[in-house]
């Protein structure tokens, strides 16, 4: 049995508290969009927890936690995630990072930041989490994919790529000093360590367990 939960509100509708609920009796849990800038507050046995990346049901050792493709993923962000669980006692999760997932970059941060300070008195009040940006950027086709990170050369060429354009926009519009492509390429290489432990194809992932049942 597959069960969605959607959000048709404009959030805090309680999705976190609904899925925590339904996740003592499932096998997955699917995180499907959003980013770190989301909230949902759980109090458990071990305590309370602001969760931000992970899905709630993380807590239930029988179920795998899974971040899909159209996840904004920090990946920084979810390490932290993860590692504060733990160190509060939570058993480690079983823990699915989507190879299609987009990933959020330190630069859609300083943009979000950077635009709210052009904004001055007509900003929209960002949570200044780079969503807006990272979301542009997915649109746009320019994004970096977590399967991207495993491919040096092409990766090295497209962050050579993206930093000419959006450097443009660090000079000229925002005032700011340019971004270094190789340094931006060596986060990323970082971000790839990080991540590599939870990499998965879901798609496939989740077609193999629907047929075997899971729910």
């Amino acid at each position: 049995m597959v069960r969605a939960i959607v959000g048709a509100n404009w959030g805090d509708e309680g999705k976190g508290k609904i899925t925590d609920m339904l996740a003592k009796e499932s096998d997955i849990i699917i995180r499907y969009q959003g980013g770190s800038n989301a909230g949902h507050t759980i109090i458990n046995n071990y305590g309370k927890f602001a969760l931000h990346l992970l899905p709630s049901g993380v807590f239930y050792n029988h179920t795998t936690s899974v971040i899909g493709n159209g996840v904004a993923l920090n990946i920084p962000f979810l390490v932290k995630e993860i590692e504060d669980l733990v160190s509060k006692g939570v058993p480690k999760p079983d823990i699915l990072v989507s190879d299609r997932a987009q990933i959020l970059m330190p630069y859609h941060i300083l943009f979000d930041q950077y635009e709210e300070e052009r904004l001055g008195k007509k900003s929209f009040g960002s949570t200044k989490s780079g969503i807006a940006p990272f979301y542009s950027d997915k649109y746009a086709k320019i994004g970096f994919q977590v399967s991207e990170l495993f491919d040096e050369e092409s990766l090295k060429e497209k962050v050579d790529r993206v930093c000419e354009t959006k450097n443009v926009l660090m000079e000229h519009l925002y005032h700011k000093p340019a971004m270094d492509p190789q340094e931006l390429f060596e986060t990323l290489l970082e971000y790839r360590e990080m991540v590599k432990p939870y990499v998965c194809d879901v798609s496939k992932y989740l077609h193999e367990a629907i047929k075997a049942g899971k729910r």
